[in-house]
Order: structure tokens, then sequence, then C-alpha cells
């Protein structure tokens, strides 16, 4: 499985998304990678991005920046993206695309929700992802509305906090529900 994270300009919140699932799914088979929908090539992490990966001990200094294209949207089995009009970009790019491509908050829900029903299936984690992309579009109607993760670029210090802070309760979000025994301890929370 490829997971591709896109933002606007591939320096602040995809690579931090990137980084950050990279090593979570350090065991896994699974790819990780990310573009921008304007996204300047080979461009490393922002400073107040690649700050934050280092006080969690990761080392984003061989991160380069890459612009999205119909052949990364294609190659990817799950793109998760940060606001609603970058999901329009995505699928614009890649048509075929409109069926794996989510906001990162939005497949977190799905995520939730479809744990919560006992509707993940498989044995490995590709499999369990792959299950939740099955069942979005019998989902994706009746959940809220859900709210973009904002661009911190050019923001003070405390914004990209704020960002780093949302896609990884995301992230974690995701892959708690992901467990093949979720919900076993809800009422002890």
């Amino acid at each position: 499985m490829h997971i591709v994270f896109v933002c606007t300009g591939n320096i602040c919140r995809s690579p931090m998304a990137e980084l950050l699932m990279s090593r979570y799914l350090t065991d896994t088979s699974v790819r990780v990678s990310s573009a921008g929908t304007r996204g300047l090539p080979n461009h490393p992490i922002d400073p107040s991005s690649a700050r934050l990966m280092h006080s969690i001990g990761i080392d984003p200094s061989e991160f380069r920046s890459r612009r999205l294209t119909r052949s990364i949207a294609s190659s990817a089995d799950l793109i998760l993206c940060f606001e609603r009009v970058q999901r329009q970009q995505i699928v614009a790019v890649a048509p075929a695309a409109v069926h794996y491509t989510f906001m990162l908050n939005e497949f977190a829900e799905l995520c939730v929700h479809c744990a919560r029903r006992g509707l993940v299936r498989g044995l490995t984690i590709q499999e369990r992802l792959r299950s939740v992309v099955d069942a979005a579009p019998l989902i994706r109607a009746s959940m809220p509305e859900i709210q973009d993760i904002e661009d911190p670029h050019g923001q003070d210090f405390a914004y990209f906090e704020i960002a780093a802070d949302d896609t990884n309760r995301a992230l974690r979000r995701i892959l708690t529900s992901m467990r093949k025994h979720y919900g076993m301890f809800d009422s002890l929370q």
C-alpha cells in the first residue's frame, strides 16, 4: 500500500504527516510519501516543521518537496490531504483518485466509524485501511462536516504546533482504529 499526503506547498503539513506516519508504520510494508498541489520541487521542509520533527527525534534533513502529478496520484492507494480545496485539486489532476482521496480528518472519522461498527476487515494494516476506503462510499454522505487543518506557512511557530498536533491526532485516530480489538476498552476511557 502507498499512502500519499498532499498539502499546498509540500513543505509544512504533508512532510510532517509523511515523517510521522513513516515512523508509526516502520515495521510494515506500507510506503508513505507526500506532495503539494502547488509544491515547488526539491525544497527542504519548512524550518518550523523541521524544528517540530527534531523535537521528537525525527531527522527531516533528507526531505525534499515535490509537486503532485497524475503519476504520483495514480501510484497511491490512499491520498490524504488537509483542506477541502486540495481534494478538489487532486481529483482535477487525477480523476480516478476520487475514490481514494480524503481529507485527513475525514479519513480519521471514517476509520473510527468503521471500527465502532465492526466494518474494519483484514489481517494486515494494508487490508484494514483498504476496507475503510472500500466502505467510504456508503458512509461518507452521513459524516459530519469536517474541519480543515489550517496551513501554518508564514505564520508564527504556534500555528505550526497546532497543525502538527491536529495532524498527529488524526494519524493516531486512524491507527488506533485499525487495531483488531477496537472498542474493547472504550468504556474505560
